[in-house]
Protein backbone atom coordinates (compact mmCIF):
# COMPACT_ATOMS: atom_id res chain seq x y z
CA UNK A 1 0.00 0.00 0.00
CA UNK A 2 3.06 2.25 0.54
CA UNK A 3 3.88 1.32 -2.72
CA UNK A 4 0.71 2.74 -4.46
CA UNK A 5 0.72 5.63 -2.26
CA UNK A 6 4.34 6.54 -3.41
CA UNK A 7 3.26 5.90 -6.98
CA UNK A 8 0.61 8.01 -6.89
CA UNK A 9 2.83 10.81 -5.22
CA UNK A 10 5.05 10.59 -7.90
CA UNK A 11 2.34 10.70 -10.99
CA UNK A 12 0.59 13.76 -9.41
CA UNK A 13 4.14 15.70 -9.30
CA UNK A 14 5.14 14.68 -12.45
CA UNK A 15 2.15 16.06 -13.73
CA UNK A 16 2.06 18.93 -11.74
CA UNK A 17 5.99 19.92 -13.33
CA UNK A 18 4.65 19.25 -16.74
CA UNK A 19 1.99 21.78 -16.46
CA UNK A 20 4.48 24.99 -15.53
CA UNK A 21 5.15 25.40 -19.31
CA UNK A 22 1.13 25.12 -20.22
CA UNK A 23 -0.96 28.68 -20.05
CA UNK A 24 -4.15 27.43 -17.89
CA UNK A 25 -6.46 29.05 -15.56
CA UNK A 26 -7.50 28.09 -12.24
CA UNK A 27 -10.65 27.02 -11.15
CA UNK A 28 -11.86 27.32 -7.88
CA UNK A 29 -15.34 24.86 -6.32
CA UNK A 30 -16.61 24.98 -2.55
CA UNK A 31 -18.03 21.90 -1.92
CA UNK A 32 -20.27 20.52 0.93
CA UNK A 33 -21.36 16.86 1.47
CA UNK A 34 -22.08 14.00 3.67
CA UNK A 35 -20.27 10.94 3.93
CA UNK A 36 -21.12 7.17 4.94
CA UNK A 37 -18.72 4.52 5.40
CA UNK A 38 -16.69 2.78 8.28
CA UNK A 39 -13.22 1.47 9.72
CA UNK A 40 -12.50 -2.02 9.08
CA UNK A 41 -9.78 -4.74 8.34
CA UNK A 42 -9.75 -5.23 4.08
CA UNK A 43 -10.31 -8.67 5.13
CA UNK A 44 -13.27 -9.83 7.82
CA UNK A 45 -11.80 -12.10 10.48
CA UNK A 46 -12.58 -15.32 11.50
CA UNK A 47 -13.32 -14.29 14.98
CA UNK A 48 -15.82 -11.83 14.28
CA UNK A 49 -18.77 -14.13 13.37
CA UNK A 50 -21.56 -11.35 12.77
CA UNK A 51 -21.97 -7.96 12.41
CA UNK A 52 -25.32 -7.23 14.42
CA UNK A 53 -25.57 -3.45 14.01
CA UNK A 54 -24.47 -0.96 12.14
CA UNK A 55 -25.03 2.69 13.44
CA UNK A 56 -25.36 6.12 10.64
CA UNK A 57 -23.16 8.99 12.42
CA UNK A 58 -23.66 12.53 11.17
CA UNK A 59 -20.19 12.45 9.03
CA UNK A 60 -20.53 15.65 7.36
CA UNK A 61 -17.62 17.03 4.75
CA UNK A 62 -16.77 20.82 3.37
CA UNK A 63 -14.13 21.83 0.80
CA UNK A 64 -12.37 24.34 -0.93
CA UNK A 65 -10.41 23.40 -4.05
CA UNK A 66 -8.84 24.68 -6.62
CA UNK A 67 -7.52 23.42 -10.21
CA UNK A 68 -4.64 24.55 -12.11
CA UNK A 69 -5.73 23.53 -15.73
CA UNK A 70 -3.61 22.32 -19.37
CA UNK A 71 -6.01 21.60 -21.84
CA UNK A 72 -8.33 19.10 -20.37
CA UNK A 73 -6.28 17.54 -17.55
CA UNK A 74 -4.99 19.87 -14.64
CA UNK A 75 -4.00 19.04 -10.45
CA UNK A 76 -6.31 20.06 -8.53
CA UNK A 77 -5.93 20.42 -4.37
CA UNK A 78 -6.87 22.54 -1.29
CA UNK A 79 -8.26 21.80 1.62
CA UNK A 80 -10.84 19.95 3.32
CA UNK A 81 -12.72 19.53 6.78
CA UNK A 82 -14.32 15.90 7.44
CA UNK A 83 -15.72 13.60 9.77
CA UNK A 84 -14.92 9.43 9.54
CA UNK A 85 -17.32 8.66 12.61
CA UNK A 86 -19.27 4.60 12.98
CA UNK A 87 -20.95 2.82 15.53
CA UNK A 88 -21.28 -1.20 15.56
CA UNK A 89 -21.82 -3.92 17.36
CA UNK A 90 -20.60 -6.85 16.73
CA UNK A 91 -20.48 -10.62 17.81
CA UNK A 92 -17.17 -12.05 18.42
CA UNK A 93 -15.87 -15.65 19.40
CA UNK A 94 -12.27 -15.83 20.66
CA UNK A 95 -11.71 -12.22 19.96
CA UNK A 96 -8.02 -10.47 21.65
CA UNK A 97 -9.31 -7.71 23.93
CA UNK A 98 -8.01 -5.63 26.62
CA UNK A 99 -10.71 -4.14 28.98
CA UNK A 100 -11.20 -2.68 32.01
CA UNK A 101 -14.00 -4.41 34.11
CA UNK A 102 -14.50 -2.60 37.22
CA UNK A 103 -11.09 -1.43 38.62
CA UNK A 104 -9.72 -4.74 37.19
CA UNK A 105 -7.83 -4.11 33.95
CA UNK A 106 -7.66 -8.37 31.75
CA UNK A 107 -6.99 -8.97 28.48
CA UNK A 108 -7.14 -12.20 26.74
CA UNK A 109 -10.17 -13.80 24.49
CA UNK A 110 -12.80 -12.88 24.82
CA UNK A 111 -16.22 -14.01 23.11
CA UNK A 112 -19.39 -12.15 22.99
CA UNK A 113 -21.02 -8.94 22.00
CA UNK A 114 -18.85 -5.81 21.32
CA UNK A 115 -20.14 -2.72 20.68
CA UNK A 116 -17.29 0.26 18.79
CA UNK A 117 -17.44 3.68 18.61
CA UNK A 118 -15.08 5.39 15.89
CA UNK A 119 -14.71 9.28 15.80
CA UNK A 120 -12.62 11.28 13.90
CA UNK A 121 -12.41 15.40 12.78
CA UNK A 122 -9.66 15.98 10.24
CA UNK A 123 -8.13 18.47 7.96
CA UNK A 124 -7.56 17.04 4.74
CA UNK A 125 -5.28 17.99 1.89
CA UNK A 126 -5.55 15.94 -1.43
CA UNK A 127 -3.28 16.23 -4.57
CA UNK A 128 -5.23 15.05 -7.71
CA UNK A 129 -4.74 14.61 -11.32
CA UNK A 130 -8.17 15.84 -13.32
CA UNK A 131 -9.30 15.21 -16.53
CA UNK A 132 -12.64 17.51 -18.10
CA UNK A 133 -15.16 16.69 -20.43
CA UNK A 134 -15.05 18.81 -23.85
CA UNK A 135 -18.31 20.81 -22.45
CA UNK A 136 -16.66 20.83 -19.14
CA UNK A 137 -19.82 19.86 -17.14
CA UNK A 138 -18.17 16.63 -15.63
CA UNK A 139 -14.64 16.50 -14.38
CA UNK A 140 -12.62 13.26 -13.22
CA UNK A 141 -10.41 13.44 -10.17
CA UNK A 142 -7.81 10.96 -8.43
CA UNK A 143 -4.71 11.05 -6.25
CA UNK A 144 -3.59 10.54 -2.94
CA UNK A 145 -4.50 12.82 0.30
CA UNK A 146 -3.22 13.41 4.05
CA UNK A 147 -5.30 14.23 6.76
CA UNK A 148 -4.42 15.31 10.36
CA UNK A 149 -7.29 14.69 13.25
CA UNK A 150 -8.36 17.42 15.16
CA UNK A 151 -9.95 15.12 17.33
CA UNK A 152 -9.66 11.45 17.58
CA UNK A 153 -11.52 8.48 19.56
CA UNK A 154 -11.66 4.95 19.28
CA UNK A 155 -13.83 3.51 22.47
CA UNK A 156 -16.30 0.79 23.29
CA UNK A 157 -17.38 -2.00 25.68
CA UNK A 158 -17.67 -6.11 25.62
CA UNK A 159 -20.71 -7.94 27.00
CA UNK A 160 -22.98 -10.63 27.26
CA UNK A 161 -20.03 -13.48 27.13
CA UNK A 162 -16.93 -14.37 28.63
CA UNK A 163 -12.90 -13.74 28.47
CA UNK A 164 -10.30 -15.95 28.75
CA UNK A 165 -7.21 -14.84 30.07
CA UNK A 166 -4.19 -15.15 28.03
CA UNK A 167 -5.50 -17.31 25.64
CA UNK A 168 -8.33 -19.56 24.77
CA UNK A 169 -7.22 -22.15 27.29
CA UNK A 170 -6.93 -19.18 29.93
CA UNK A 171 -9.44 -19.39 33.28
CA UNK A 172 -12.84 -17.99 32.54
CA UNK A 173 -14.00 -14.47 33.24
CA UNK A 174 -17.52 -13.81 32.89
CA UNK A 175 -18.62 -10.74 31.11
CA UNK A 176 -22.41 -9.25 31.61
CA UNK A 177 -23.95 -6.25 30.97
CA UNK A 178 -24.40 -3.37 32.76
CA UNK A 179 -22.07 -2.80 35.91
CA UNK A 180 -20.44 -6.06 34.86
CA UNK A 181 -19.30 -5.55 31.13
CA UNK A 182 -16.09 -4.72 30.43
CA UNK A 183 -14.74 -1.23 28.68
CA UNK A 184 -12.07 0.25 26.52
CA UNK A 185 -10.68 2.74 24.66
CA UNK A 186 -7.87 3.10 22.41
CA UNK A 187 -8.10 6.41 21.49
CA UNK A 188 -4.73 7.44 22.78
CA UNK A 189 -3.04 5.01 20.27
CA UNK A 190 -4.65 6.67 17.34
CA UNK A 191 -2.72 7.86 14.58
CA UNK A 192 -2.25 11.71 14.13
CA UNK A 193 -1.75 11.12 10.48
CA UNK A 194 -3.13 9.47 7.58
CA UNK A 195 -2.72 8.60 4.07
CA UNK A 196 -5.02 7.33 0.95
CA UNK A 197 -5.87 7.37 -1.81
CA UNK A 198 -8.99 10.01 -3.19
CA UNK A 199 -11.12 9.09 -6.36
CA UNK A 200 -13.80 11.64 -7.18
CA UNK A 201 -15.81 13.16 -10.38
CA UNK A 202 -17.62 16.12 -10.37
CA UNK A 203 -20.97 16.74 -12.78
CA UNK A 204 -22.21 20.54 -13.18
CA UNK A 205 -26.13 19.82 -13.78
CA UNK A 206 -26.02 24.64 -14.33
CA UNK A 207 -22.82 26.51 -15.34
CA UNK A 208 -22.00 26.82 -11.70
CA UNK A 209 -23.84 24.43 -9.59
CA UNK A 210 -23.23 21.01 -9.61
CA UNK A 211 -23.10 17.35 -7.62
CA UNK A 212 -19.82 15.45 -6.83
CA UNK A 213 -19.03 11.91 -5.51
CA UNK A 214 -15.85 11.07 -3.68
CA UNK A 215 -14.78 7.90 -2.68
CA UNK A 216 -11.87 7.68 -0.10
CA UNK A 217 -9.55 4.89 0.82
CA UNK A 218 -6.81 5.07 3.39
CA UNK A 219 -3.81 3.34 3.20
CA UNK A 220 -2.60 3.49 6.47
CA UNK A 221 -4.48 1.91 9.52
CA UNK A 222 -6.12 4.87 11.91
CA UNK A 223 -4.13 2.96 15.33
CA UNK A 224 0.18 3.08 15.48
CA UNK A 225 1.99 0.53 13.90
CA UNK A 226 2.94 -0.83 17.20
CA UNK A 227 -0.36 -0.72 18.48
CA UNK A 228 -1.33 -4.58 18.93
CA UNK A 229 -4.45 -4.63 20.98
CA UNK A 230 -6.35 -4.90 18.09
CA UNK A 231 -4.93 -7.48 16.30
CA UNK A 232 -6.40 -6.52 12.37
CA UNK A 233 -4.95 -2.82 11.15
CA UNK A 234 -8.16 -0.98 10.45
CA UNK A 235 -8.74 1.10 7.37
CA UNK A 236 -10.72 4.29 7.01
CA UNK A 237 -13.26 3.54 3.57
CA UNK A 238 -15.42 5.97 2.92
CA UNK A 239 -18.28 7.51 0.40
CA UNK A 240 -19.33 10.94 0.04
CA UNK A 241 -22.10 12.76 -2.02
CA UNK A 242 -22.28 16.23 -1.91
CA UNK A 243 -23.65 19.89 -3.57
CA UNK A 244 -20.09 21.40 -5.06
CA UNK A 245 -20.15 25.52 -6.32
CA UNK A 246 -17.61 26.59 -9.37
CA UNK A 247 -16.66 30.18 -9.20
Amino acid sequence: MKKTLLISILMVAAAAASAQDNNGSIIFTASAGFSLGGTAPLQMPAEIRSINSFSLTPNYQASFLAEKTFGQCGIVSGIRFEDKGMKEEANVKNYHMAIVQGEQSIEGQFTGDVTTEVRQMMLTVPVMLSWRNNSESFRLRFGPYASYLLKKGFSGYARNGYLRLGDPTGPKIVIGDGKDRGDYDFSADMRRMQYGLDLGCDWFFLKHLGMYADIEWGLTGIHHSGFKTVEQTLYPIYGTLGLTYRF
